[in-house]
């Protein structure tokens, strides 16, 4: 293995090369999401499984993962091998993700309602714990690439970059292809037997993701941050002690907490978008699985130009102000569709302006929502190393892993509101659009427009906090170069 370099080469540029290796690890998330469309409408509108209690499942995930989420961001940033902290348990979680998906979609067929409520909630909690092993060390090793301020961006911009196309080419392949209108099936997701492909496939695609995102950066392992060795005997003892030190430091820490819950309230408006965004369309607008499939191309633009906005507007709002106003600016328009038809002002389901009026707000939207996402990670990475200026320590995977369970509440807690949503509003069992009474429909406008508006500028104001600016980072990445190269003179007083 190659020596750590010097602490000013960890301002080095990273190749490209490296950058897509490390991208391609988000087609995993990419399956899992753009399969996340048809897991409510499965287990309700297929198998007969209440909304609440599909929500109570989701919610009960979400609760295992709060548990499980910062226990591995610590085992991650802890553990000691030959081979560094991050790839063996990239690699050690392939399988588990890929059994954990087919479970989901795939359940024994003799179960009834309880029983498909368990199984749900086991492969749910499953999912999240495989999820984790290699979620956190592949965001964690993203973030010790480099300490460049704007490079982080780029990496992190490219990551979102193949995630947001694999999700697109997925999502669309999903709903055209595995479930297409038929003359038996006028929404193709109700084809029961399709789910039998959708496991296959899935966990096919999964599994061959993390193992080559792990193995093709295997290279970079000499490149990242190389923690002290442990003895045998004392490295529980002193594993435990620096996650506690870890946790209470960020749990003081101001920017910490505000991408924190920035971060968390987005990801439970996005559960209710996954969610009820797909029932919205399918029966509030009446479009076809073949027209969803056309929607996911609505983001194309947006992903093309995500990482050179989030670059520019970084440099010309930094990293705050740029969150601050793509948040607001894609939520208007996300959710205009919706507060149009609540309010009687948008063409009516069946015209032909309704397609074209709705892909064009939504393309708008989606032109300014990826740059949030790179920024953010951008901004964890900074509270990385301001983290280890206040306590000596890396913690990259603990402190990742509020992102991880961020993506996780998703499916987890906005899928808790939307499945009580669903139920508050009495959303019926095998529903068509022409057979949905004026309430039901005005119920799944009003979650999708005016109470998604107020949760996601809740988000907003928790994202003004961030106190991290372009000046600040400087002087942390001085003090910690000159922190380090203090440790190599130490160590190797002839060192230059």
């Amino acid at each position: 293995m190659a020596s750590q370099p010097s602490p000013i080469d960890r301002r080095r540029r990273v190749p490209l090369r490296t950058k897509l290796a490390f991208a391609s690890g988000s087609i995993e998330e990419a399956m899992v999401a753009a399969a996340g469309v048809a897991t409510m409408i499965y287990y309700n509108q297929v198998l007969g499984v209440s909304p609440a209690l599909c929500g109570l499942a989701f919610l009960i995930a979400s609760i295992a993962d709060a548990v499980s989420d910062p226990l591995v961001g610590s085992i991650t940033d802890a553990v000691r091998t030959r081979w560094g902290r991050r790839h063996p348990l990239m690699l050690a979680s392939a399988l588990p993700i890929a059994a954990a998906f087919y479970a989901i979609y795939q359940p024994p067929s003799a179960l009834d309602e309880r029983g498909l409520f368990l199984w749900l909630t086991g492969s749910l909690v499953s999912m999240g714990i495989a999820k984790d092993f290699y979620a956190l060390p592949h965001n964690a090793l993203g973030a010790e690439l480099t300490d460049d301020y704007n490079e982080r961006t780029s990496i992190f911009g490219w990551n979102y970059i193949t995630g947001a196309l694999a999700g697109m080419l997925i999502g669309a392949f999903i709903l055209a292809v595995l479930f297409p209108s038929t003359p038996e099936f006028a929404n193709g997701l109700l084809d029961r037997e399709k789910y039998r492909l959708l496991a296959g496939l899935g966990a096919a695609v999964c599994f061959f993701a993390v193992v080559y995102c792990a193995m093709a950066t295997w290279d970079q392992i000499p490149f990242l941050h190389t923690p002290p060795p442990r003895s045998i005997g004392s490295q529980y003892r002193e594993a435990f002690n620096e996650t506690w030190r870890n946790l209470k430091a960020l749990a003081t820490n101001p920017s910490y907490l505000s991408v924190c819950l920035c971060w968390f309230v987005l990801a439970i408006s996005g559960g209710i978008l996954g969610v009820v965004g797909a029932y919205a369309m399918l029966y509030g607008f009446g479009f076809a699985t073949e027209q969803l499939a056309i929607q996911r191309f609505v983001t194309l633009p947006g992903v093309l130009l995500s990482v050179p906005l989030a670059l520019w507007l970084s440099r010309k709002l930094d990293k705050k102000y740029t969150v601050v106003a793509m948040i607001s600016a894609s939520c208007l328009l996300v959710g205009s569709p919706y507060v149009l038809k609540l309010l009687g002002l948008f063409p009516p389901n069946g015209s032909a302006a309704a397609l074209p009026v709705f892909f064009a707000l939504h393309t708008l939207a989606y032109v300014a929502l990826p740059v949030v996402p790179i920024v953010i990670n951008s901004q964890m990475v900074d509270i990385a190393d301001e983290h280890e200026l206040n306590t000596g320590n890396r913690a990259e995977g603990l402190i990742f892993s509020v992102r991880l369970f961020a993506l996780k509440a998703t499916n987890g807690l906005g899928a808790m509101v939307a499945g009580v949503g669903l139920e508050v509003i009495g959303f019926p069992r095998n529903a068509r659009p022409e057979t949905l009474t004026p309430q039901v429909t005005d119920g799944l406008m009003f979650m999708m427009g005016p109470l998604y508006y107020f949760i996601v500028f809740a988000g907003v104001g928790f994202a003004l906090l961030y106190r991290i600016d372009r000046l600040r980072h400087a002087e942390i990445l001085e003090a910690l170069e000159a922190r380090r190269a203090e440790h190599v003179a130490a160590k190797d007083p002839l060192h230059v």
